[in-house]
């Protein structure tokens, strides 16, 4: 099932590759100089774009230049200044507040990906598929991103309420600074579980092995991770592209590879 998807994927990808050339602007196409597209990204989304930008440049594109985090903590950056030109955040929020703010356009917002949380372990035998692990306590410590500054934190903090398992874990829980940092704490075994993002588990480029189980989706917010051009590019023409190129079969097959839907 698994090889049959990826080929799936494959195939639109490649279908999907002469349709978003065609979209890339006159100065992209020709090869005129056009200055690079300053994206900041939530810390989950780091490794599949860095894909979606080297098949953009690949064939015409302009050069992304990639600066990841926390939700949160990019958002400060950009109320202080910070020289981005799109933000492709871990929620819907923060690109509503942008534009609310003035600070971004508000017809550039939309749903790239749609985020799932998964409960992983560097061990092989550590989660079962039911995640009944979590109230068993068979575990010291579980890693979470920042529920403040970090959707996938929130939803993490969201889920074990849920499951009304927050007070028993509360006092277990180191917390990352993003999503990144949290799955550093599982990888090198200084927290034994921690809620991840299933792409971080899925890298089709970096296998990470372990035992995961894929939080249901009910147990917490969707996580619609959201896009939206800044202010400071509004004569970006590349960044307005590359925005384009996000919504295209070929963009989407990437990140289904890497666990995101796009629905």
């Amino acid at each position: 099932m698994l090889i049959r998807d990826r080929l799936v994927h494959i195939i639109a990808f490649a279908a999907g590759l002469l349709a978003w050339g065609q979209m890339l602007p006159a100065a992209a196409q020709s090869g005129a100089p056009d200055r690079v597209i300053n994206v900041a990204v939530a810390a989950n989304f780091t490794q599949t774009l860095s894909e979606l930008a080297k098949d953009f440049a690949r064939h015409g594109g302009t050069r992304v230049v990639i600066s990841s985090g926390s939700t949160g903590k990019l958002y400060a950056q950009i109320r202080a200044g910070a020289p981005y030109d799109i933000m492709l955040s871990a929620d819907s929020a923060t690109p509503r507040l942008l534009v609310a703010q003035g600070m971004a356009f508000a017809d550039s917002r939309f749903t790239y990906a749609r985020g799932k949380l998964v409960l992983w372990s560097h061990s092989p035998t550590l989660v079962d598929k039911q995640g009944a692990v979590l109230g068993s306590g068979d575990f010291r410590h579980l890693a979470i991103a920042n529920p403040k500054t970090a959707p996938y934190g929130a939803a993490a903090r969201a889920a074990l309420q849920h499951l009304g398992l927050w007070q028993s874990v509360k006092a277990r829980i180191v917390e990352g600074e993003d999503i990144g940092q949290t799955f550093q704490f599982a990888d090198s075994g200084n927290a034994e579980l921690a809620f991840v993002a299933l792409a971080q588990v899925q890298d089709p480029y970096r296998p990470t092995g372990g035992s995961y189980w894929i939080v249901p989706s009910d147990l917490y917010p969707p996580i619609d991770q959201q896009a939206v051009l800044l202010k400071r590019a509004k004569d970006n023409s590349a960044a307005r592209a590359f925005l384009k190129y996000l919504r295209s079969p070929a963009a989407m097959a990437v990140m289904h590879h890497f666990g995101y839907g796009t629905d």
